[in-house]
């Protein structure tokens, strides 16, 4: 009797279910580093996933919140900003492709390589990388993101909103173990220069209250370019030689951040203290996916604050070790082989039990296993180390140090002084 108002019905029940597919495609995170992160159905839903969620509760920097009451941050947050930028990087290396990649914003490519760097974390175990060696069966955090992505709550999400991208092709990119462009797509994901690396150089640096991890991440991205390494014939991500100076600035941030934070003297106590108690309690990270998921950092600390363990009061407590002895922050291969030596008769004397011994060490300065290689203006490509002055003298930071109860802390500095000076 009224067909005008049986059109406006048909509109608004149009009208809704736009707005209720809109809500879903178009999810928005609120990020302190990256603004606004806004995500499709597929990473929407995965988000809204347990093994996802789990990780609003293992903290990015394990035990470092205790030392830098700032960084309470947690690995939820981290693979949101890694997602993020996995879709600027791409969208970058894409304009300079000659179309070996294609530039829609919805194109399979651009949303396997955002999945991939969304999940690539949720196989971390409780406090992160503080017990990276205690998974069962000898795996580590990054096949146990492979197993995870076998969860029959993961899979099904893959194969209602995948739209031409699934699990396999995740887990190839995570693995390396593509070809032609998922080759290049895992590049962007874990490699020598990747978007977890610029996430949580800036996400860490921001919430632990230092400067360190500052670098210049709008001009990096705007130089990176897609290449073919001709020492191997893979796709490589190289960097125009006008972002060499923004390159630098990476890798100076990630040396500090290694020496200032992530090495903190304080904060390698209470991870020596925390993998002690794990080891002498028996504890192991389950295997299998389905156990693994049932550990965060608050059931952990749920057990720990019930143990009277010298290891765990001195997490729960404060009553840690102190530091009885360190060495130079780069010793030589020869240096390092001396002190190591030095180490079974001080046990001896004082009991493995009593000290802790902590060995930092890491090339912030290479980045990984593989070259990154420098497109020069001509076209050529040199190594990065060729392409900066200041890189190439950069060496191994290679130190340790040794921890002991205050009551024989002196002693057992003092004894180490005189062993290492002569």
């Amino acid at each position: 009797m009224f067909p005008w108002l049986r059109l406006e019905l048909v509109v608004d029940t149009a009208h809704q279910r736009f707005e209720d597919d809109l809500s879903m495609a178009n999810l928005s995170f609120r990020d302190p580093i990256h603004g606004f992160i806004r995500t499709d159905d597929l990473e929407t839903a995965l988000i809204d996933s347990r093994p996802m969620q789990r990780l609003r509760f293992i903290r990015q920097l394990g035990w470092t919140f205790l030392i830098f009451p700032g960084a309470e941050h947690s690995r939820f947050s981290h693979v949101l900003g890694t997602m993020h930028l996995a879709g600027r990087v791409y969208d970058a290396l894409a304009a300079k492709s000659d179309g070996h990649l294609p530039k829609h914003p919805q194109c399979p490519e651009r949303r396997l390589v955002r999945a991939a760097a969304l999940v690539h974390d949720i196989g971390h175990a409780p406090y992160s990388h503080s017990a990276e060696d205690l998974f069962a069966d000898g795996i580590d955090h990054e096949e146990m993101s492979r197993r995870l992505l076998g969860n029959p709550e993961i899979e099904e999400i893959f194969e209602r909103h995948g739209q031409g991208v699934d699990t396999a092709a995740v887990r190839r990119v995570l693995s390396k173990e593509g070809v032609g462009v998922e080759r290049l797509l895992s590049e962007i994901v874990t490699s020598e220069l990747d978007v977890d690396k610029m996430d949580y150089l800036h996400r860490d640096s921001l919430y632990c209250g230092v400067q360190y991890g500052s670098y210049d991440l709008e001009r990096l991205i705007d130089t990176l370019t897609p290449i073919i390494d001709p020492a191997d014939g893979e796709w490589r991500i190289g960097v125009d030689h006008g972002g060499v100076h923004a390159l630098e600035a990476l890798v100076m941030a990630r040396y500090y951040m290694f020496t200032q934070v992530y090495f903190n003297v304080t904060g390698k106590a209470m991870e020596l203290h925390y993998s002690e108690w794990l080891r002498c309690e028996g504890w192991q990270w389950p295997a299998q996916p389905d156990e693994f998921l049932e550990h965060d950092d608050i059931s952990v600390f749920h057990t720990m604050r019930r143990s009277e363990h010298r290891h765990a009061r001195a997490l729960v407590h404060r009553e840690r070790f102190s530091l009885a002895f360190e060495t130079e922050e780069h010793l030589s291969p020869e240096e390092r082989r001396r002190f190591e030596a030095l180490l079974p008769d001080l046990e001896g004397r004082f009991g493995s039990d009593n000290l802790l011994v902590d060995h930092s060490s890491k090339d912030p300065h290479r980045l990984g296993k593989k070259r990154v290689l420098v497109r020069r203006y001509d076209g050529s490509l040199i190594p990065m180390a060729e392409a900066s002055n200041f890189i190439s003298h950069m060496t191994r930071i290679d130190s340790y140090r040794i921890y002991a109860p205050r009551e024989i802390c002196g002693e057992v500095g003092e004894a180490l002084h005189h062993a290492w000076q002569g």
